[in-house]
Formats: C-alpha cells, sequence, structure tokens
C-alpha cells in the first residue's frame, strides 16, 4: 500500500495533538457569578479566560466594560495576588515554565496558546492554532507615565502576571505577540496592569 507511510505519519501527528489532552470544564466564580471556561493541560488545570473580577486597581481596558466582557480586566501586580477566587490562584513564574515546557518550549508555545484567526488578534496572528484550548487574546496592558495612565497594545499583545517577585518594583510577567509564536519573558513595573489567568490548586 503506496499511501501507508503517508497514513501512518498523520496518525501519530493526531496522536501527538490530542496528547495535550485538554479537558475542558467550567467553573462559577461565587463572589460575583462569573462562569469561566476551564482547561486541564497535562497536570495543571487553568482557566481558559482572563479574569474579570472588579477588584481594587484592576481596570477595563480604557474604562470600557464590553472590553471586560471579552479580554478580562487589568490588575496591578499587589492586586492580582489575591484576585484569584478560592481554589486558584496567581501563577509562580515556575508554574508558567511547567506550562511553556508542556507545549513545547518558549519558541513555539505560544503559538498553541492563542486564539486562531484574527477575530480579536490583528493580522497576521503568526503560527496561532490553539491546540492547547487556553485562548489567549491580545487584552493589551496598561502602563502609567508620571501621573497619567496609558492603555497600549489591545489586539496586538497580551501580558500575564506571576506571582514571582522580580524586586521590589517589579515582577515577572510573560507575553504573546502578532507577530510571533514564542511566549516572551521578563519582568514588569508592580504598578503597570496586566491580565491574569488563574490556575487551580
Amino acid at each position: 500500500m503506496k499511501n501507508k507511510p503517508l497514513l501512518l505519519t498523520i496518525i501519530i501527528l493526531i496522536i501527538s495533538m490530542s496528547s495535550l489532552a485538554q479537558v475542558t470544564a467550567t467553573f462559577n466564580d461565587a463572589r460575583d457569578s462569573t462562569i469561566y471556561k476551564t482547561v486541564q493541560i497535562e497536570t495543571q488545570t487553568w482557566m481558559a479566560e482572563n479574569l474579570n473580577y472588579n477588584a481594587n486597581e484592576s481596570w477595563c481596558y480604557k474604562d470600557d466594560t464590553c472590553k471586560c466582557n471579552i479580554y478580562g480586566r487589568l490588575y496591578t501586580w499587589d492586586a492580582a495576588k489575591t484576585a484569584c477566587p478560592v481554589g486558584w490562584h496567581l501563577p509562580s513564574n515556575d508554574e508558567w515554565t511547567i506550562l511553556i515546557n508542556n507545549l513545547g518550549g518558549e519558541k513555539i508555545a505560544g503559538g498553541k496558546m492563542k486564539e486562531s484567526g484574527t477575530t480579536h488578534w490583528k493580522s497576521p496572528n503568526k503560527g496561532a492554532i490553539n491546540t492547547s484550548g487556553f485562548t489567549a487574546l491580545p487584552s493589551g496592558d496598561r502602563h502609567i507615565l508620571q501621573t497619567n495612565s496609558l492603555f497600549l497594545s489591545i489586539g496586538y499583545y497580551n501580558g500575564w502576571w506571576s506571582s514571582t517577585e522580580s524586586n521590589s518594583s517589579y515582577a515577572w510577567s510573560l507575553g504573546l505577540s502578532l507577530y510571533s509564536t514564542n511566549v516572551n519573558t521578563g519582568d514588569c513595573a508592580k504598578r503597570d496592569g496586566l491580565s491574569i489567568r488563574c490556575l487551580k490548586d
């Protein structure tokens, strides 16, 4: 059978993709009755949406509540540390690393995490296939410039906090871009506003 090697290759590809084995469910946040999609990736269970809990020091992008309903809220690091509901927590840098490694490493994990298409991401949304079910959206961020706040990059970029402190003014974060499949890691000023993905305890 001439096509047997091709068939075998397709079967192996399907098995390897299914090995990410998302187990999807929902979680009801009793604090405000918001229902979140969740996804299990290997041994970790993540919210498959950004948190949208109205805590102190959190904002909708450009103070537009419609943006919150799609992208979740943006939080300072101090707010992020306590914003997740009971039974969930803000993931540490090490816990984010476990997810990234499970998805093949920093150079390709972003593509497996990003929502595919250009409904929310601007074009080209390079390599976005969302095989993990993580469904990352480009929620942008909020920066403090002297006494003014500036909202940036919705449609282009997403950043999430980790619980891991870098120093007294900065904490570790990671982000995804429409231009790459990379996961970009670095530290961000604690007073800035980034998204949250909660991880189940």
